[in-house]
């Protein structure tokens, strides 16, 4: 495993731990976007890893995926929840509208999210 893919492994997992934090103290607009960083991490790492490059300035997941060629190694569900993870990096920074996005982002639903982006960043894992 090269320097690079390990920066960017060891940072998803500091992220994830992060995103637990805001979790248990009910932090939850942070729970999104800092899953959606380890997310964003963890395929930077694939990047590196299955290209041998600097995965591509962005912080788009899907356009990141599919820089690197392995957008279609993820099943449709993986997919989706790429989508919903995509404007809670943008939201979380500049709330368009701080009431919609708190009432959304309810203890249930960062669960589940937390959850999801655990399974997906072990799934990655597992590729490299």
């Amino acid at each position: 495993m090269t320097d690079k893919v390990k920066y960017w492994l060891e940072l998803s997992d500091y992220d994830l731990d992060t995103a637990r934090a805001m979790y248990a103290t009910k932090r939850y607009l942070y729970v999104g976007f800092m899953c959606h960083q380890t997310i964003e991490k963890i395929i930077k790492a694939y990047y590196s890893y299955k290209k041998n490059n600097i995965s591509p300035f962005s912080h788009s997941l899907s356009h990141i995926a599919k820089k690197g060629e392995f957008y279609n190694e993820f099943n449709d569900a993986q997919k989706d929840f790429i989508d919903q993870l995509e404007p809670l990096n943008i939201e979380a920074r500049y709330p368009s509208d701080k009431e919609r996005l708190f009432k959304s982002l309810t203890e249930e639903r960062c669960q589940i999210i937390l959850t999801k982006t655990k399974e997906l960043q072990k799934w990655i894992k597992a590729k490299l």
